[in-house]
């Protein structure tokens, strides 16, 4: 039990300085944790996909619920998601049962990883580690979104964006990619010399 609370402390850390690290609007660790729904909506949604997981699933979706009506970001517990995800504003931001998402993603308001499917199978997005979505996108199927690839605000996603490129449009189109291909992308986080050794792999 005293693990587990101290895994949960650590996350919650963790999460903390990732959003002062992300968003430079913030101005202390305390207005973070007290004050960002996005933040409260992850950790939530922690919990809810414990319960799931542990077949508490009515339970799961229950609490679920309670978090899209506090948050306005609705997560669904069986959504696999990573570490130090941060999601900015958090408004209107849907994630999809079969949806995974890695390590240090920055999703903004109004982003839906959405499904294109009937059948139960996997049919919402895949969103490696660093990658960035831009507010409003939509990202829909059993795609992949590749390890710090950006797509780009008000995009609509329905194929695979590559590592480290830039997707935007209706429907997105790739306008850039790493080096060695057409150009090098911006990283979205920044110099990984100026950012907190959680982010420096970004």
């Amino acid at each position: 039990m005293f693990d587990r609370l101290d895994n949960i402390r650590k996350h919650v850390v963790e999460d903390v300085r990732t959003a002062l690290a992300k968003d430079p609007a913030a101005k202390s660790a305390l207005e973070v944790a007290l004050l960002y729904p996005g933040l409260h909506a992850v950790w939530l949604y922690r919990i809810a996909h414990a319960l799931w997981t542990g077949d508490h699933r009515l339970t799961a979706r229950a609490l679920s619920e309670v978090a899209r009506f506090l948050t306005g970001v609705e997560i669904h517990p069986a959504a696999t998601i990573g570490r130090r995800l941060f999601v900015d504003h958090g408004q209107g931001v849907v994630i999809g049962e079969t949806a995974e998402i890695g390590d240090d993603v920055l999703i903004y308001h109004g982003v839906t990883l959405g499904g294109d499917s009937m059948r139960r199978e996997k049919r919402h997005p895949t969103v490696e580690d660093c990658a960035t979505l831009g507010a409003n996108a939509t990202l829909l199927g059993a795609i992949t979104v590749g390890e710090s690839a950006t797509v780009g605000a008000g995009s609509v996603v329905t194929e695979d964006v590559p590592a480290d490129a830039t997707a935007k449009g209706v429907p997105a189109e790739i306008i850039e990619r790493a080096a060695g291909d057409e150009a090098e992308t911006p990283n979205p986080t920044a110099d990984a010399e100026s950012e907190p050794h959680w982010l420096a792999d970004c």
